[in-house]
């Protein structure tokens, strides 16, 4: 049975300690921002501006046009128009441009006869992703050059038109994904780093002779120790949203109340996990490096944030199941892009509840009270 009283007084006690110690504060209330600015601003996933360099070699009405067509995408800059094919490659080797389009000297009188015209476009491939998605924008912007050439010279119009939406991120911009997950990722690293401080600090200041002491029992000192950092994660969890929606713009159209209630569950075991390392390290410096790697690692690359889950192998598909952060990706997407209800994320929600039962039974477990 729990003793309120007691209770109350290890939490009183940890709000006090936290009060004292301004590195704690720090990685409390100002680390979390710092890593949503810092952050939010440099990752992106996003490719437009992409410098091109043009061979114009037939210089006809034609080929102005297809340039043209390639400026005013907004997905290419011209960078600047050169005379041979061969003064493209020192540009690519510096990386002052991304792609060579060049435009053969018959090109205008092949599309007059009606033959297929050829065009060659010269892509850097030592960033295969990058690479991947200018290759696309090239294909999608010569494929409606064509139609628009083969309009011309016919009174049918297209026999089949795609009328395209997109929902949830209607502007396709990287940042929308990226803000809600860096939620996700930011709490389960802050928030392991923080309790795993706890018990190790009483360990090092010599106090925990004091607290074998007193009655108060292993599950009063976990719970009592993780109730401050409760309310302190809840209030990271507040200000980040806050942040991406005036910040970065992203748009809210969720149930906060039900964020909220997802961001409690995940944050019980996140602070479990963390106090589960602190009675375990007994040192904080080894605390803080074992938190790192057991949360910023699996967080960043398993969790679906940076790298999609279906396409990885597919052992680490299982694994990705132990990191909480993936269901807490999901919960954030979804209320923040999707506005969906407990209907859809109450899988998730049922998961977080069995993680932050189980790291709260692990940290009473391991925990000693008694002294070697």
């Amino acid at each position: 049975m729990l003793n309120w009283m007691r209770l109350t007084a290890i939490a009183r006690k940890e709000v006090i300690q936290l009060r004292r110690d301004s590195r704690s504060l720090i990685l409390a209330f100002m680390l979390p921002v710092l890593l949503l600015i810092l952050f939010g601003y440099a990752i992106t996933w996003d490719v437009d501006d992409i410098p091109l360099a043009v061979v114009d070699q037939d210089n006809t009405v034609a080929s102005r046009e297809l340039v043209s067509a390639f400026l005013s995408s907004h997905y290419f800059t011209l960078h600047s128009r050169l005379d041979r094919i061969s003064e493209i490659e020192p540009l690519l080797d510096r990386r002052t441009v991304r792609i060579g389009l060049v435009i053969p000297p018959k090109f205008s009188s092949d599309l007059a006869t009606g033959r297929t015209a050829q065009l060659q476009a010269i892509v850097d491939g030592s960033d295969a992703n990058t690479a991947t998605i200018v290759l696309a924008y090239t294909q999608a912007i010569v494929q409606k050059y064509s139609a628009a050439i083969l309009l011309k010279g016919s009174s049918v119009p297209m026999p089949v038109t795609a009328e395209s939406r997109v929902w949830y991120n209607e502007e396709l911009k990287s940042r929308n994904m990226i803000v809600p997950g860096l939620v996700a990722v930011i709490m389960m690293i802050i928030a392991a780093m923080l309790t795993s401080l706890t018990i190790a600090r009483e360990w090092e200041r010599g106090t925990m002779e004091q607290l074998a002491a007193t009655p108060v029992t292993r599950l009063e000192v976990v719970l009592g120790k993780m109730l401050p950092y409760i309310a302190i994660g809840l209030i990271d969890v507040a200000v980040s949203s806050l942040l991406g929606v005036l910040l970065f713009g992203v748009a809210f159209r969720g149930n906060p109340f039900l964020l909220a209630v997802l961001s409690f569950f995940f944050l019980c075991g996140a602070l479990g996990l963390g106090m589960f390392i602190s009675a375990l390290a007994k040192s904080q410096l080894l605390a803080t490096q074992f938190a790192m790697v057991i949360t910023f690692l699996p967080a960043y690359l398993l969790s679906g944030f940076m790298f999609a889950i279906d396409v990885m192998p597919v052992p680490l598909q299982v694994i990705t199941f132990l990191v909480p952060a993936r269901y807490f990706l999901v919960v954030t997407r979804g209320i923040f892009l999707k506005g969906v209800g407990i209907e859809v994320l109450w899988v998730q929600g049922l998961l977080m509840v069995a993680f932050a039962v189980l790291g709260f039974l692990l940290a009473v477990r391991v925990f000693r009270k008694e002294l070697a």
